[in-house]
């Protein structure tokens, strides 16, 4: 999504990640593993719905399906899932560079005279091994952010040197109508919730109702409506994202 910064909250945590004017323009790569993810889960529920009965493990809801981390199930999930994240950097880096080459293009120039930096590139819906205090004890933990991702505080050694004083930078992508956001982890957000956040809009309407009660051109007028343009692949995308 390409966007224009309306407004700048910490003028030294933007300025560090090269956000220094209202009116600049900035893109917003929000993008997984495809359908390649959802596989992998739907794969994994299967055989850990299996381990659980094995292992006498159990849970509220089918969708909390899980395994031993160190079973045969729970490591052909984390190697599925590593996989399907590789898929997603990679889906993500092409089309960073893609959409350089599109802006180069247009403005007969080079991405590095435009200054089209990457600011920051997490994942989201993934488990990983981290440390984190539990009941005043540190402890090694796998933390799986399902719909939420990382959000590290000032002076965590995961997050890299240039946002060591800022803090980890925090995408928080709105829906195609509203307003996307840019923000930094903090040590409360540690305490609190092991360094997350959730990565983007929440969704009001499943997608399946979103295409049921709403109609394409409704949703594209109504963008427009707002200055948005909007460019897709097929006419039920739209209805499914609608803000």
């Amino acid at each position: 999504e390409i966007q224009v910064v309306d407004e700048i909250y910490d003028k030294f945590a933007a300025s560090k990640m090269g956000i220094d004017t209202k009116g600049q323009v900035v893109l917003m790569i929000h993008c997984g593993s495809r359908g390649f993810g959802h596989q992998v889960a739907t794969d994994a529920l299967v055989s850990m719905e299996k381990a659980m009965k094995r292992d006498n493990i159990e849970t509220n809801d089918r969708q909390l399906a899980c395994a031993r981390i160190n079973s045969k199930e729970g490591q052909e999930y984390l190697n599925g899932m590593a996989a399907a994240a590789n898929f997603a950097w990679v889906n993500r880096s092409s089309m960073t560079f893609l959409a350089r080459q599109a802006f180069s293009k247009m403005f007969n120039t080079t991405p590095d005279d435009l200054d089209m930096h990457v600011i920051y590139d997490v994942s989201h819906n993934i488990a990983k091994m981290e440390e984190h205090i539990v009941d005043g004890k540190r402890k090694r933990l796998l933390v799986h952010r399902k719909g939420s991702t990382r959000a590290f505080p000032p002076h965590h050694p995961l997050i890299p040197v240039d946002y060591q004083i800022t803090g980890q930078p925090v995408l928080i992508g709105g829906t195609m109508g509203t307003c996307s956001y840019v923000l930094t982890g903090t040590e409360q957000g540690m305490q609190d919730t092991f360094g997350s956040t959730c990565h983007g809009a929440g969704r009001a309407m499943s997608r399946a109702k979103s295409r049921r009660n709403l109609g394409f051109q409704d949703v594209l007028d109504k963008l427009n409506q707002q200055g948005i343009s909007v460019r897709v692949a097929s006419p039920k995308l739209v209805m499914e994202e609608a803000p």
